[in-house]
């Protein structure tokens, strides 16, 4: 049986990359989480009692923690996706995504390298790590044009630069210490069991609770939607067949403006669940500010991972948003208990470029 070490597998991503992976009876998984905010133990209920599943509650900046997980747990490969990754959040306060995005990340890197180097050579020659990141590594696109796997880095956010130097970290302990490590960069994600923050949650909540719908600057900002089991397959694929030292864009061919993204949401609930008095879910569509550093367009070209892999996603964003949207009206109470009163969809991130105080 194949042990994963899993960083992060109560938030969104991991825990769907969870409730996937245990679909393979030969697959155990050990799930490390700090719970944040955004990790929440209720996304996972379904799984909490499978022999094949544990769970250990705590930082990846421990140092002596993950060095104990490892000695206890002898993981065949890690899967980190412990992050800070909500944009607004890292322009009010940055210090948090640097120590867990980086330090984090480092810590964890120096474990395994120990961890590796007392592994006799088959089970060295076995080991993976693969490290999750995104498509905002590489900035901002202009109206044409895709993020390859060889496009320069240039984050614009405390968020995508924390996530630029761990991806740094990660190639460096391939080509310095030999660790055989694998990275994937993706697009932006949406489906079951993320975290009401984000803008396809945040909007059909609002909606329904009959709060404004806040578009940022004019809705032009464009992004390619990834569905998120079709993530969670692309990294099983690359656990599985990627080649060591070597990265992989994930995306989902499907850009969509922001605008169209929640008008399209507002269509979807109009016909679901109509308001009371009648009238479209439009209307509650509204226009803020937008925020500081908002990079304009991205779009992945996931051509590598396609033809070296033969990964293809299953999901249109036409299919893939319909069954979010039909997931959000049922499980209503999963929603009401991740908000626990820390976060209230308020709007994050409106620090002012040049200034230090908020407007």
């Amino acid at each position: 049986m194949q042990t994963i070490l899993v960083t992060g597998g109560a938030g969104f991503i991991g825990s769907n990359f969870i409730h996937i992976a245990l679909q393979n009876p030969n697959i155990r998984l050990i799930n490390l989480d700090k719970l944040t905010y955004a990790g929440n133990l209720d996304s996972l209920k379904d799984v909490e009692h499978d022999f094949r599943y544990t769970f250990i509650q705590g930082d990846i900046c421990d140092s002596n923690l993950v060095n104990d997980i490892f000695t206890q747990y002898q993981p065949d490969s890690i899967v980190h996706f412990a992050a800070e990754s909500h944009v607004d959040r890292s322009i009010d306060g940055p210090g948090e995504f640097i120590r867990t995005n980086i330090q984090g990340t480092f810590t964890l890197l120096e474990g395994v390298r120990k961890y590796w180097r007392e592994m006799d050579k088959e089970k060295q020659n076995q080991f993976r790590f693969l490290h999750i990141s995104t498509d905002e590594v590489y900035g901002s696109l202009g109206d044409t044009g895709f993020f390859t796997e060889e496009t320069p880095y240039a984050p614009n956010s405390p968020y995508s630069a924390s996530k630029a130097s761990s991806d740094h970290l990660v190639r460096a302990y391939y080509h310095t210490y030999g660790l055989p490590v694998l990275m994937t960069n993706c697009s932006n994600n949406y489906g079951p069991y993320q975290f009401p923050e984000k803008l396809i949650p945040l909007m059909i909540l609002n909606a329904l609770e009959g709060k404004a719908l806040p578009i940022y600057g004019n809705g032009q900002n464009v992004r390619d939607w990834l569905y998120v089991e079709d993530h969670c397959q692309a990294i099983l694929r690359v656990l599985e067949a990627g080649k060591p030292g070597e990265k992989y864009n994930i995306g989902g061919h499907n850009e969509k403006k922001n605008l169209d993204i929640v008008q399209i949401l507002c269509k979807l609930l109009d016909e679901k669940q109509p308001r009371s008095d009648g009238k479209s879910y439009w209307e509650q569509i509204t226009y803020v500010k937008d925020r500081p550093g908002h990079d304009m367009r991205y779009a992945i070209d996931a051509s590598k991972i396609q033809k070296e892999l033969g990964w293809v996603p299953a999901e249109t964003f036409e299919t893939g948003i319909v069954k979010t949207v039909e997931w959000y009206l049922n499980n209503l109470e999963w929603c009401r208990r991740v908000t626990d009163g820390s976060y209230r969809r308020e709007r994050l991130g409106l620090v002012a470029r040049g200034a230090g105080h908020e407007v």
